[in-house]
């Protein structure tokens, strides 16, 4: 069949990658990609314009669908799609609303004994700067919207809360996204990425994922959309993550339905485990990046099949490589604040076991340039964490560029292994 990926970033080529290996796939659209994706005719489509979308997919014959980003999601595309009869592979826009909004993931959770931290929830910002008072610190806190994962603060004192409280609900920094705000403890514990394919009540977990989020080594500088992850999480023992799947994941799932919020697509937990167990940072209603960039390599199921089985209400039965993957993310100078764009991208070592996941790039010519903040993900798949990031830093210190940067101790940061244990 042909297939259409929406979206242009790394996560999207990710998926476009594991689709071409897929006995089912014919030819691979995406809307509307990058100069990276090789795999896939692009296609000049906007990921939010819906009409033209399903105008391309009757064209072009399309089979499925499969959404990337969270912005055509909460804007309705699946909803779209559904109402012409055509498969589409993601959350309607009212169950994607996990995402959309933190004030009302705090509700389902709150409603349905799901495990998170303590918070509250302003529209009002004396109210905010009031609670913020007698507040203990560090304190975290996050627009109510999307903010392309940069809209949480972890204030250490009442000055830094005071200042992001002024900027989120004065709506400086993040527009509508915070007009409202959650404002909610700091928890300490290992945090871990991890999701699954969701159909109502039917969820099937993915391995679990650490991503790093702030810029700088050593967990420093501003917060970011992730430069680097790995997977298995290593940190993690399977028993939490049994216990995060019946805890969090399962009763998510279950609430959504029987709200009237059925999911089908991807649901992914930001978890952190705690003394008192795993709980949630956040909801997400897709595919994480990078996550995605280190999960798909080790999944053995064709892609496009595991779809179909989940949307027909039956077990993939998920099988996994027994290895890890890890990978760094290159991303432009200054990133996240303002970067240059047009940078020819570096040319790095070639090594059998690496790869490329391509995202803020361009073709220019007959090459690729950047375009975006982060541009491209090298990874590699090793027996262990170990190997699979030696593997990584061989290739992108041998191509070293002051046009990018990226993030030394990715995947050197863990503790005891569980890999193993993960069939």
């Amino acid at each position: 069949m042909n297939v259409l990926v929406i979206g242009q970033g790394g996560r999207e080529h990710s998926i476009v990658q594991k689709l071409a290996l897929s006995s089912q796939v014919e030819t691979i659209f995406a809307a509307p990609g990058n100069g990276g994706m090789t795999e896939a005719e692009l296609v000049s489509i906007s990921e939010t314009d819906h009409d033209s979308l399903i105008a391309f997919v009757k064209e072009a014959n399309i089979g499925w669908t499969i959404v990337g980003p969270e912005v055509p999601l909460l804007e309705g595309v699946v909803n779209s799609f559904r109402e012409e009869g055509l498969n589409i592979f993601g959350p309607t826009k009212e169950a994607a609303l996990i995402e959309g909004s933190k004030a009302y993931a705090k509700e389902v959770m709150a409603a349905n004994g799901i495990p998170t931290g303590d918070h509250q929830v302003f529209s009002s910002m004396e109210e905010a700067l009031r609670f913020i008072e007698r507040a203990e610190f560090p304190i975290v806190i996050k627009a109510n919207g999307l903010a392309a994962g940069k809209g949480v603060v972890i204030a250490q004192d009442q000055q830094e809360a005071d200042q992001a409280i002024r900027e989120m609900l004065g709506g400086e920094r993040f527009g509508e996204a915070g007009e409202t705000i959650v404002v909610e403890e700091f928890l300490e514990g290992d945090e871990f990425s991890l999701m699954a394919f969701v159909h109502g009540t039917n969820v099937y977990p993915l391995l679990p994922a650490q991503d790093y989020k702030r810029a700088f080594d050593d967990d420093q500088g501003p917060n970011t959309g992730g430069m680097g992850a790995y997977a298995p999480s290593e940190n993690i023992p399977r028993s939490e993550v049994d216990r995060a799947v019946e805890t969090i994941l399962k009763p998510t799932a279950e609430a959504l339905d029987q709200a009237g919020r059925p999911f089908t697509g991807i649901l992914y937990a930001g978890c952190i485990l705690t003394n008192e167990g795993a709980k949630v940072i956040e909801f997400n209603a897709r595919f994480g990046d990078p996550e995605t960039q280190v999960v798909l390599p080790l999944l053995e199921n064709d892609l496009m099949q595991v779809i179909e089985d989940i949307a027909d209400g039956r077990d993939p039965q998920l099988k996994w490589k027994q290895a890890s993957c890890a990978g760094v993310v290159v991303a432009s100078k200054g990133y996240p604040g303002p970067y240059e764009k047009g940078h020819p991208l570096p040319s790095m070592e070639e090594n059998a076991r690496t790869f490329s996941v391509y995202a803020g790039v361009k073709k220019d010519q007959d090459y690729l340039v950047s375009a975006g903040g982060r541009v491209l993900f090298v990874g590699a798949i090793g027996s262990g964490v170990d190997e699979a990031i030696e593997d990584v830093y061989r290739a992108l210190h041998a191509a070293p560029n002051p046009n990018f940067f990226f993030r030394t101790d990715i995947a050197r940061q863990r503790s005891t292994s569980f890999s193993s244990e993960y069939k």
